[in-house]
């Protein structure tokens, strides 16, 4: 189905999600939001998109031309906004995290099924064609029983005060905007751990810079590892008692990955479309074209279920948000 989409939040992930957008038949921008309405317009005007340009959030909510809002504000709105969206009727695919902790998601959730409305979260990397058939060959037992896996997703970043980054108040840090795919990943493969074992540096403002995690299962281990403080290869390394696999460098955004197995390497090529945000715009406009309000690929249980790590993750470094303490 053709579905007309709202956007929410017009930083520099919003873009790319627009340009991903432009590369699909029957999907289209019709109209755009931000706090001011110059930044709205000149959003329209840079990508080249025919739309309207809302000074609120709430006009773009009520406009009955929108089919679903994509949101892309920083973490600390993502609750407030898909809530309002939905109470506005309009199915919603909400950037990850889709809510800063548990409490948040629940509501989220909750609301998806009161308004009947489609809600997902922008796990983009769960819809990555590398991903889904990595995680098809491991189930099918390809490389035997899974008992390590070793994934992080480091940048270095200037520490700067008035970045989004590291202020508390927009739920910033490093575990929130990056950390989550690691734990995602090891949550997709291994399902729920036994227990966590985090570290975290912390920066004057009072999130996370740098967080280190072990993971333990009944009969596996994972390591992860977030960081704003370096670079690292982002090759995602999944071990099994019949073989290995690697995902390629950047793994969440992957082109491909290699099997090890009886001591021979094997590539698999799956070259991406776009950036990579077209398989999750296609997610949507296929569930919801079927009449579902959640992803059977990536639900609301799985939502839920990663950011309850998240919160234990949070809980063991002392990374609280201003905002959670009132």
């Amino acid at each position: 189905m053709a579905l007309n989409w709202g956007i929410v939040g017009l930083g520099k992930i919003a873009g790319k999600f627009v340009t991903d957008l432009s590369l699909l038949n029957g999907q289209r921008i019709v109209a755009v939001a931000s706090r001011s309405h110059d930044k709205a317009k000149e959003f329209l005007s840079t990508h080249n998109l025919n739309g309207n340009a809302y000074g609120s959030y709430q006009a773009l909510f009520n406009d009955p031309n929108v089919d679903i809002i994509y949101i892309a504000t920083p973490h600390h709105l993502h609750c407030q906004l898909s809530i309002q969206a939905m109470e506005c009727g309009k199915h919603v695919l909400c950037e990850k995290p889709l809510g800063v902790n548990r409490s948040e998601v629940k509501k989220i959730v909750e609301t998806s099924h009161q308004t009947k409305r489609f809600m997902m979260e922008a796990l983009w990397s769960r819809f990555n064609p590398s991903i889904i058939k990595v995680k098809s060959l491991i189930d099918a037992g390809e490389i035997g029983e899974v008992s390590y896996i070793n994934a992080d997703f480091c940048h270095l970043m200037l520490k700067d005060e008035n970045s989004r980054l590291f202020n508390p108040e927009l739920a910033g840090g490093a575990l929130l905007d990056i950390g989550i795919y690691p734990v995602f990943l090891a949550y997709l493969i291994l399902g729920m751990p036994q227990t966590i074992t985090a570290n975290g540096n912390m920066f004057r403002t009072g999130v996370d810079t740098q967080t280190s995690m072990a993971f333990k299962y009944k009969n596996a281990m994972a390591t992860l590892f977030s960081s704003f403080e370096s670079f690292s290869d982002m090759v995602a390394k999944i071990y099994g008692t019949k073989g290995n696999i690697y995902i390629n460098k950047r793994w969440h955004e992957a082109d491909g990955f290699v099997i090890e197995k009886d001591g021979e390497k094997n590539m698999t090529d799956l070259p991406i479309v776009g950036k990579g945000y077209t398989y999750e715009i296609q997610e949507c406009d296929y569930q919801i074209a079927k009449g579902n309000i959640e992803s059977n690929l990536w639900s609301h249980k799985n939502s839920l279920e990663l950011v309850s790590l998240l919160d234990e993750i949070r809980n063991q470094i002392g990374l609280v948000f201003p905002f959670e303490k009132q």
